[in-house]
């Protein structure tokens, strides 16, 4: 079920993004639509990928040893 929602743009914006939507052949709304559509899956894919994370972070059993260097070595001239 899809439902309305009123926006208030700049007209010039509006204008521009009228244009923009015509090159596209497609509409402003089409065009928020589709923004809004690629936000939310954006989100979901975030936070499904930070879940996979903390999944492999628990089950990882790596181990870090002692730092046995200094940051001039590292960088030594």
């Amino acid at each position: 079920m899809t439902k309305n929602i009123t926006l208030a743009i700049d007209e010039a914006v509006l204008d521009r993004v009228r244009i923009i939507a015509a090159e596209r052949k497609t509409t402003v709304n089409g065009l928020v639509r589709n923004y809004l559509e690629n936000l939310s899956g954006a989100e979901d894919k975030r936070a499904r990928l930070a879940k996979r994370i903390d999944e492999l972070r628990a089950k990882s059993t790596l181990e870090v040893g002692p730092v046995t260097w200094s940051r001039d070595d590292l960088y030594e001239r």
